[in-house]
């Protein structure tokens, strides 16, 4: 009885952690608007570094970590950042899984969420002829 209590009580943790109801990677969209093609390369701590032409739909880890995006076409150039946020089960976590559910989602990056969808603003490249 006791056994099948426990196991009950673990199952009922386990359903609250982000790393099970969320997973551990992300799929975001980036793209160039009005420059399609464009070479870019995403980098961060969490991620290392990947590179993407656009527009692009790219599987991520998540991570705590924000991403950088650096962009390049044919005469311009741009810049900008995929933000890592907090998933919102997290809060549910913290009050099932307590400190080992939220310890597992901070660990494996599920309690982390990106944006979704980036648009990165191309500027053109002053007398380029491209």
């Amino acid at each position: 009885m006791i056994l099948k209590l426990n196991l009950l009580l673990a199952l009922a943790l386990l359903c609250g952690c982000a790393t099970i109801t969320k997973g551990t990677d992300q799929q975001i969209s980036l793209d160039t608007p009005g420059y399609p093609g464009s070479q870019c390369k995403l980098s961060s701590r969490g991620i290392g570094t990947r590179n993407v032409v656009t527009p692009a739909m790219v599987v991520l880890p998540k991570s705590r970590f924000d991403i950088a995006v650096t962009c390049e076409a044919a005469c311009a150039r741009g810049q900008g950042v995929i933000i890592s946020g907090t998933e919102a089960v997290t809060a549910g976590n913290v009050l099932i899984g307590g400190v080992v559910g939220l310890g597992v989602d901070s660990a494996s990056g599920a309690m982390n969420k990106y944006t979704e969808q980036t648009a990165i603003a191309m500027t053109p490249i002053a007398g380029c002829q491209g």
